[in-house]
């Protein structure tokens, strides 16, 4: 399609387009999500997932809708300085799907561009 290498006007996303590199760069050390997609094994798995990932994110894409799933997260309290008896020094960290972290990566790249095509910021 014409316009932002990213456009994903045409149905199906090239892996280029969905940043599979995401996938190959994934820390595996990161916490899973509700899914319980441990990021390693997306990591190891990048070619084979790619496909049927490409296929969810250009279809989400075209509906305006993301797996429920995705959608989900996991809330645990994250310490941020202080005493720890106090709640206060506590923060909400949300543990999401990382299929659905790519697919938000892809949409804000996709804003991006075409924000910066069109000099609407």
């Amino acid at each position: 399609p014409g316009g932002s290498k990213k456009s994903l006007e045409g149905g199906r996303l090239s892996a280029s387009q969905w940043r599979l590199g995401q996938l190959r760069k994934l820390h595996i050390h990161k916490s899973m999500g509700p899914d319980e997609m441990h990021p390693g094994v997306l990591r190891e798995m990048a070619d084979v997932v790619s496909l049927p990932l490409s296929i969810i994110f250009a279809k989400s894409w075209q509906t305006g809708e993301m797996p429920e799933d995705w959608r989900k997260a996991n809330v645990t309290p994250g310490f941020k300085k202080g005493k720890k008896e106090d709640p206060g020094n506590y923060r909400p960290v949300s543990l999401t799907s990382i299929p659905g972290k790519i697919m938000e990566w892809l949409i804000l790249e996709v804003i991006s561009e075409h924000t910066e095509e069109k000099k609407v910021v």
